[in-house]
């Protein structure tokens, strides 16, 4: 069905940074601004939150930009195992040296990044602080921790954080940020706040995390939503108790806050006498709930998010041959909603469409909920027949007509197993759209197709077979949600991902 929106942009840019400015103000000094999740490119966010724009956080600060720096924080463990961000298929190294990139261009100052996590033998680590070292910035190393964060007289010392490196920033307000969850945010926090009391400088803490919505119930799908979306680090959303204790409301946290607030209330307590904060909530300034301006449509976007991460963690089980403890977890979550993976439109069509043909099929979702479907074929991949057929009918193009003639497509069927080595002649999306492009100059049908590629985006898309990485990059591009069912389509024991 047409997305509905459910979020207040506008309303959220406005609240937000006004919340952020007060905050600032009211612990007075430095103020480091931990912000969970994505700070660019936060598509979770979006898709929960219909409304709320990848950007939108980015946007928020730039009223604050000539007062706010940038410290990017990645964790060394996580180069050591080449992490991926998943929604844009690129390393967490090539995203730190773009979040540089994007924040600049934007006029943020940044200048530098903290490597946590780091000991002597992280040689990836190592590598990575040379590379970026040379390219100018300022990188900084913190360890790990004995006893973080419950050993509070460990931490709070100099065997603790005292053995990190001081970031010397010039601003005062400084937004903490990072790839991806797990970073160590909330440590490199920490750890500033400690040496910049050593030096003589007052500095507070306070965190912008979009999720979980403390305002919102611990059941509701959004709130489900980012528990799905965490199930690879075990997160749990659960109600706030020292929040209820202090003021008798129910707000909802998760559980790294939660073990992680009576460390930072020891830290605040022994640099600064007292802790401005009761509760882990108090030290959010979230205004996301605020702005939520049709609640059920925000639960439909949440419920199919959770779906997507679902049938997204099956398919990496089945790549890295992992035990389904992610999935497992995820469909716990579906459960207690109530929801099968059958809530997304594509997933039925396209497995009724491989049943009948028995041979891989897709199902691609347009904007106005029609459902178009693509089968395997001699001369093309099920995903670069769905591709075609959803462009044919954007363009009302009637269906027994030819966008690409066999004829088209045969030269390069001969291209790829004659003179390529490819061992599969069926086109990909890439080489249907590189056809399609060449015949939009002699053919009309073929360019009103073509004009209809940017309304694909934000389409969902399901294969009954797990994408090859052409057309899986090619559906990210066009802004395609795909995902697939946890089968190969050839069995084989190397494959090249």
């Amino acid at each position: 069905m047409p997305r509905r929106i459910g979020f207040d942009r506008e309303r959220y840019i406005a609240l937000q940074s006004a919340h952020i400015h007060e905050r600032r103000t009211e612990l007075g000094g430095k103020l480091y601004l931990e912000m969970g999740g994505k700070l660019f490119d936060d598509h979770h966010a979006s898709r929960v939150l219909p409304g709320f724009t990848p950007d939108n956080k980015i946007v928020m600060l730039e009223s604050l930009r000539d007062e706010l720096e940038i410290l990017i924080v990645v964790n060394a463990k996580d180069l050591q195992r080449s992490k991926m961000r998943s929604d844009l298929g690129i390393s967490y190294e090539d995203d730190v040296l773009r979040l540089v990139d994007v924040f600049r261009e934007r006029g943020f100052l940044v200048e530098n990044v903290v490597l946590t996590q780091h000991e002597d033998d992280d040689h990836a680590a190592h590598a990575f602080r040379s590379r970026l070292e040379r390219l100018g910035l300022t990188v900084s190393r913190h360890r790990t921790i004995p006893g973080y964060p419950t050993d509070t007289r460990r931490v709070v010392s100099d065997f603790g954080l005292g053995r990190n490196d001081w970031v010397q920033t010039t601003r005062d307000l400084v937004v903490v940020t990072a790839p991806g969850p797990g970073s160590g945010k909330l440590a490199t926090c920490l750890s500033q706040i400690y040496h910049d009391s050593r030096h003589g400088i007052p500095a507070g803490y306070a965190k912008f995390e979009t999720f979980p919505i403390w305002d919102l119930p611990l059941d509701h799908p959004v709130n489900r939503a980012y528990e799905a979306a965490t199930a690879d680090l075990d997160d749990v959303n659960l109600v706030d108790p020292y929040h209820r204790e202090a003021y008798g409301i129910e707000a909802i946290n998760y559980n790294r806050d939660i073990d992680a607030f009576p460390l930072l209330q020891a830290l605040l307590r022994t640099l600064l006498g007292t802790s401005p904060y009761a509760s882990p909530t108090d030290m959010g300034v979230n205004m996301v709930g605020s702005c939520i301006s049709d609640d059920a449509a925000c639960r439909e976007a949440a419920e199919q998010e959770i779906v997507r991460r679902y049938l997204r963690s099956r398919v990496r089980e089945k790549k890295e041959a992992l035990d389904p403890v992610e999935s497992e977890r995820i469909a716990t979550i579906m459960a207690d909603l109530e929801i099968t993976d059958a809530l997304r439109a594509p997933v039925q069509p396209a497995r009724e469409l491989a049943a009948r043909t028995a041979a891989p099929a897709a199902a691609l979702e347009l904007p106005d909920g029609t459902v178009v479907t693509g089968k395997t074929s001699d001369l093309l991949g099920s995903s670069a027949a769905v591709l075609l057929n959803a462009l044919k009918h954007l363009a009302r193009i009637d269906e027994p007509v030819l966008l690409l003639s066999p004829d088209a497509i045969r030269p390069i069927q001969s291209l790829k197993v004659d003179h390529l080595g490819s061992r599969n002649p069926r086109l990909h999306t890439d080489e249907v759209l590189i056809a399609l492009s060449v015949s939009a100059a002699s053919d009309e049908n073929a360019r009103r197709a073509l004009q209809e590629l940017r309304r694909l985006h934000g389409c969902d898309v399901h294969t009954t077979t797990i994408l090859g990485p052409v057309d899986e990059s090619i559906f990210r591009s066009l802004g395609i949600e795909a995902t697939s069912d946890p089968v190969y389509q050839v069995k084989k024991l190397y494959r090249k991902h």
